[in-house]
């Protein structure tokens, strides 16, 4: 460990993982005195594709890319397994060692929380829609953790993909909002073979329900054509896609609809672009995509 007062040498040779608070602040001043550019990826961990893809995006932007890995308790429901949510630290680093990674972040649950923790970040309005209709509380405790991140980390900018669309949406406002000195930089959906959104939770799906799932893109591809060949009611595209979701057995649809892209309010009809977006339950995985429709 390194003392308050002993610089934090950077080299550009090697990954080093931090999991001291103090520690991670003390790397990023320094860093900045040096005028390096900091981009920041912040993960729960179980990395896939997607979060690589995440952090080359990073590497194009920054000189120094710090990955965060650090499942956060307080997102997580009373109805949700926090201890299920899938963990390999030995494999994540070995990825983010192969995509050139400066920086593993990787506190504890009480460096993050220390007794006596009180304060939240809650993001109005937006939290209340699409997954914050069944999952209350569990934005705030996004919000929260990614304030603390990068109060940390001090971020040049930070990528977040677009998978999570209502989780970017929030990140967005509360940086806007709170005059947060950081750019956030959206990112695709990346997918596998097929269209299914890559997510860490595809762990879970068996054979069976991996096909059920790919339904999910199904319905986003018939929507784009629909779109694209001139249907703008925002009720019989919803209709559309429910019925692409309900045609095999087995998927529980939480919710499937269009929205306002800038409020995640459910809209009549399209005028300009429009939020298609879906969360499904198969088996005990739950599942979450969407794309923007544009005219």
């Amino acid at each position: 460990m390194f003392s308050r007062t002993t610089p934090i040498p950077f080299t550009e040779s090697s990954m080093r993982t931090i999991s001291s608070v103090r520690e991670m602040q003390e790397f990023s001043e320094q860093a900045r005195k040096e005028g390096k550019r900091i981009g920041f990826v912040p993960t729960m961990g179980y990395l896939h594709e997607g979060h690589c893809a995440l952090v080359r995006k990073a590497r194009e932007l920054a000189q120094i890319v710090v990955v965060s890995i650090f499942v956060n308790p307080m997102q997580f429901g009373p109805k949700e397994d926090l201890s299920r949510y899938p963990r390999d630290f030995e494999r994540d680093s070995g990825l983010l060692e192969k995509e050139g990674t400066d920086i593993i972040f990787a506190p504890s649950g009480e460096e993050m929380y220390p007794k006596g923790f009180t304060t939240l970040v809650q993001v109005r309005e937006l939290e209340d829609h699409l997954c914050g209709e069944t999952r209350k509380g569990h934005f705030v405790g996004v919000a929260t953790v990614v304030a603390k991140l990068f109060n940390i980390v001090k971020p040049h900018c930070a990528v977040f993909g677009q998978k999570d669309f209502q989780q970017l949406a929030i990140i967005e406002r509360m940086v806007r909002d709170l005059n947060m000195d950081l750019t956030i930089v959206p990112f695709p959906t990346v997918r596998e073979e097929g269209g299914l959104a890559m997510s860490s939770r595809n762990i879970y799906l068996s054979p069976e329900e991996r096909e059920k799932a790919l339904l999910i893109y199904a319905s986003i591809a018939r929507l784009q054509t629909s779109v694209r060949s001139g249907e703008r009611k925002a009720t019989l595209l919803k209709e559309e896609a429910r019925r692409i979701l309900n045609s095999k057995e087995g998927i529980a649809i939480e919710y499937a609809g269009i929205y306002d892209p800038e409020t995640l309010t459910g809209i009549e009809s399209i005028d300009h672009k429009a939020l298609y977006a879906a969360a499904v339950r198969i088996g005990n995985t739950r599942l979450i995509d969407n794309i923007i429709l544009e005219v």
